[in-house]
C-alpha cells in the first residue's frame, strides 16, 4: 500500500531572485502510488459529479501546482494548491491526515455527503494570498474556479480563508471555505484547531463542522499528542464523527522511529466504533451499521 506517514511524491520545485526584494517561483508535486508506481490523477474543475473532468493516465502534479510572486507584502500563488480551510485537519491532526489513524472529523463528511466534499482538501484554478509573519499572526484567503460550461455556470467555484497564530508553545487557526455544487447548493466547511507544546509532549486538537445543501451537517472534533520518545515519537489520537444521529468514534497509536535524517519506520494501530447506524470501515474493509473496525500500518519511510 501507499505511505501512511509521509505521502509519496515527486517534487520539483525553484526560485528566481527578480532583486527589490522580489521572487518568483514555482512549485509541481506529484502523488505517487508506490506499491505498483503509477502516478495519481487530479480534478480539473474542483468537481465529482457532473461536469466532471479528470487528469489521468501516468504522472499528474496532481498534488501542487503553483506559480507565485512573493516579496514584503506577502505571496500571491496561481494554480493548484491546498485550501486554506484543510490545512487546520493537517496541522492539527497528530497523524498529519494520513493512514489509519487519521482523524475521522474530516473523514466522515465526505461519505456524509456521497463523495462531493471535492475541496476538502485541494483546489484546481486558484488564486491565493498569504500574508506575512505580523507578530506571530497571518492570514490565507483563496479564491477557485469551477471552469465550466455555460449551462454548468458556478459548480467547482469558491472560496476559503484561514487566520493563524503561532509564537512560541502556542498555535491557533480558524478556517471557513465554501463551494458552489450547483444551481443553489453548496458545501460550508468550519473548523478551529489548536496546540500547545509543553516541552516533553505536543497536545493538538480541532473541531469541524461541515454543511452541504440536502445532506444532515457533519460534526466531527479530535484531540490527541505528540510525545517524543527515545530516537522516535509517539503518535496518539481520539477523534469522532457524528452525522445527525450517526456516529464513529476512532483512537489511535502509533510510534516512529528515527534511523537517520531520511529514513523513518512507523506502526499504527487504530480502532474505531460505530453507532447510530453508521457503517464507518479502516483500511478498505467492511463492516456492518453499529460495527466495530481495526486497522495497522507499517512501513518504511526514507527522503532522497
Amino acid at each position: 500500500m501507499n505511505s501512511a506517514y509521509k505521502s509519496s511524491n515527486l517534487l520539483f520545485s525553484g526560485t528566481e531572485d527578480l532583486g527589490g526584494g522580489l521572487k518568483a517561483s514555482f512549485y509541481l508535486e506529484a502523488g505517487i502510488n508506490n506499491d505498483d508506481g503509477s502516478g495519481q490523477t487530479t480534478n480539473l474543475n474542483n468537481q465529482t459529479t457532473v461536469g466532471q473532468a479528470n487528469g489521468g493516465g501516468g504522472m499528474t502534479f496532481n498534488r501542487r501546482s503553483t506559480v507565485s510572486i512573493e516579496g514584503g507584502f506577502g505571496e500571491v500563488r496561481l494554480g493548484r494548491d491546498y485550501t486554506p480551510h484543510y490545512t487546520n485537519h493537517a496541522v492539527f491532526d497528530p497523524m498529519g491526515q494520513l493512514g489509519v489513524g487519521a482523524s475521522r472529523a474530516i473523514a466522515g463528511s465526505a461519505g456524509a455527503f456521497g463523495g462531493i466534499n471535492f475541496t476538502a482538501v485541494r483546489a484546481s484554478n486558484s488564486v491565493g494570498y498569504y500574508s506575512p509573519d505580523f507578530s506571530g499572526f497571518k492570514v490565507a484567503v483563496q479564491a477557485y474556479l469551477g471552469e465550466n460550461a455555460d449551462n454548468l455556470p458556478n459548480a467547482g467555484s469558491g472560496s476559503s480563508v484561514r487566520g493563524s497564530y503561532a509564537k512560541g508553545p502556542v498555535s491557533l487557526g480558524l478556517a471557513y471555505g465554501k463551494t458552489t455544487t450547483g444551481a443553489g447548493t453548496d458545501i460550508k466547511s468550519t473548523n478551529l484547531g489548536g496546540s500547545y507544546d509543553f516541552g516533553v509532549a505536543r497536545v493538538l486538537g480541532a473541531i469541524t463542522k461541515d454543511a452541504a445543501t440536502g445532506f444532515n451537517d457533519v460534526k466531527g472534533f479530535q484531540i490527541g499528542a505528540r510525545i517524543p520518545l527515545g530516537a522516535g515519537m509517539v503518535r496518539t489520537s481520539l477523534s469522532q464523527t457524528d452525522n445527525g444521529t450517526a456516529k464513529t468514534k476512532q483512537f489511535a497509536l502509533g510510534y516512529v522511529y528515527s534511523l537517520s535524517k531520511r529514513t523513518d519506520l512507523y506502526a499504527t494501530v487504530a480502532t474505531l466504533r460505530n453507532s447510530g447506524g453508521a457503517s464507518s470501515a479502516l483500511n478498505g474493509s467492511t463492516t456492518s451499521a453499529d460495527g466495530s473496525s481495526t486497522g495497522y500500518d507499517v512501513g518504511v519511510k526514507h527522503s532522497f
